[in-house]
Formats: structure tokens, sequence, C-alpha cells
């Protein structure tokens, strides 16, 4: 249930950026990962993050042919994040 939560906030999220409908985005995987810290494993140059293992999700999308990649914490926060 967590999964298909946190796979639906990407979802809609991904479909919001493209401007186009949650039912036109796949869900091609979603894996439970531990994260190093707050940034989900999506560090952004110069901001600070907390340093406690974060549990959440790496999902992988697909829309309009494309592949996407979100990560989450176990809660409400997705980030889109380019390998």
């Amino acid at each position: 249930p967590q999964a298909q939560a946190m796979a639906d906030l990407a979802k809609q999220a991904l479909a919001k950026e493209l401007g186009i409908d949650a039912s036109a985005v796949t869900v091609i995987s979603a894996t439970p990962v531990e994260w190093n810290d707050s940034s989900l494993g999506c560090a952004k140059p110069g901001q600070t993050y907390l340093q406690v293992i974060t549990s959440g999700y790496l999902l992988r999308l697909e829309a309009n042919g494309r592949g996407y990649e979100y990560h989450t914490d176990g809660r409400n926060q997705v980030v889109q994040c380019t390998p």
C-alpha cells in the first residue's frame, strides 16, 4: 500500500510537469531503498540535508515513450532525480 501511494504521488507529479493525464504515466518499477540522507539520493549543490537514513522508494516511470526516475521518502516527498 505504501509503495502504491508513493507511486501515485510520483505519477501525479510527472503528469503535472508534462501537462498530461496521470493515466498516461506507467510505473515500471518501485524498489524499496534506504537513502543515506534526506536528499533521497538527489543532492543539489549548495543545499544541506539531514544526515539520517531515510527509507523510501526508487520509482521508474515511463511517459510519452521516455523513462523517468523519482526518489521518495516513505511519507509524502517525491523528487525527480536524473541518474
